[in-house]
């Protein structure tokens, strides 16, 4: 008699599964990666150590080098934050209102992701220069906005805009607005509806389109090359360094300039992650 018959146990059938099992799928995904992520990366990474880490530290603490990189993360992390404001606020009007036009405003959010990013630059500059439909009334005031971190700040916001919106719109649309009108029948405010109880539930995807909109700003070429004015010191981004080190043929230099810039941006990338980890815990105990 088998062991299952004397203790009474029986085994469960395991469920069959769509996909071929966890060995091939893993597998597959680990091959995908590789060609895709980690094997680039890694030739990168390999391509800057050929400078040494002295070589590396000589090229990212280069004046003009460094000058660059603060344009391009603060620009890119300033037009972050803004658009998890904004982005929320768009994705809550697309999902809590109907109004004419919502389906074609709703289309339009994804219009970054389809337009040409040299086109998108070209026509930010066209309408921030001094002589555009909206640059020129700040003009006599003395405000440039094209040519400046300015404009290199709305180009990154155009182009980090959909991520914010289309993370947090599909949980406002799972939101239980039962727990809204439970706070008002409680006595609280709406500011205090906002804060206490849509916040906390929308901070993990706004947090979540933060990052893919940094992620998006810190590499951004097309959008940004044409209204940066890149000027040494003021308004040059580091990709467009990275492209000028390719057309000198310095290629460990411009691999070592990435490597950095993929360093900056891991860390980055790392806290968010851990911010958003915590949201999630913290709002979810709650």
């Amino acid at each position: 008699m088998s062991a299952a018959a004397v203790t009474g146990w029986v085994p469960a059938l395991r469920k069959p599964s769509a996909l071929p099992g966890f060995g091939i799928t893993l597998g597959f995904a680990l091959t995908y990666l590789s060609l895709i992520v980690l094997i680039p990366l890694a030739v990168l990474v390999a391509r800057a150590g050929e400078l040494g880490l002295e070589g590396v530290w000589q090229v990212a603490t280069q004046p003009r080098v460094l000058a660059a990189l603060k344009v391009s993360f603060l620009t890119a992390a300033a037009a972050s934050v803004i658009n998890a404001l904004f982005g929320a606020v768009v994705a809550w009007v697309l999902v809590r209102y109907e109004f004419p036009g919502r389906r074609l405003l709703d289309a339009a959010v994804d219009l970054p992701f389809a337009l040409p990013t040299a086109v998108a630059g070209i026509a930010l500059a066209a309408l921030y220069a001094t002589n555009g439909w909206i640059g020129a009334p700040f003009a006599p005031w003395g405000i440039k906005i094209a040519f400046t971190p300015l404009g290199i700040l709305i180009a990154l916001i155009f182009v980090g805009l959909p991520f914010v919106v289309r993370t947090v719109q599909p949980v406002l649309q799972d939101f239980d607005r039962e727990v809204e009108e439970a706070s008002a029948t409680l006595g609280a405010t709406r500011l205090q509806t906002v804060l206490r109880v849509v916040l906390p539930g929308l901070t993990p995807a706004i947090l979540t389109g933060v990052a893919l909109a940094f992620a998006r700003a810190v590499g951004e070429y097309g959008s940004v090359i044409f209204i940066a004015g890149n000027i040494p010191f003021e308004s040059e981004i580091a990709p467009l360094l990275i492209v000028t080190r390719l057309e000198e043929f310095d290629y460990a230099g411009a691999a070592a300039l990435a490597a950095v810039m993929l360093a900056i941006s891991f860390l980055t990338l790392l806290a968010i992650n851990a911010l958003q980890a915590f949201s999630r815990r913290r709002f979810g105990d709650a």
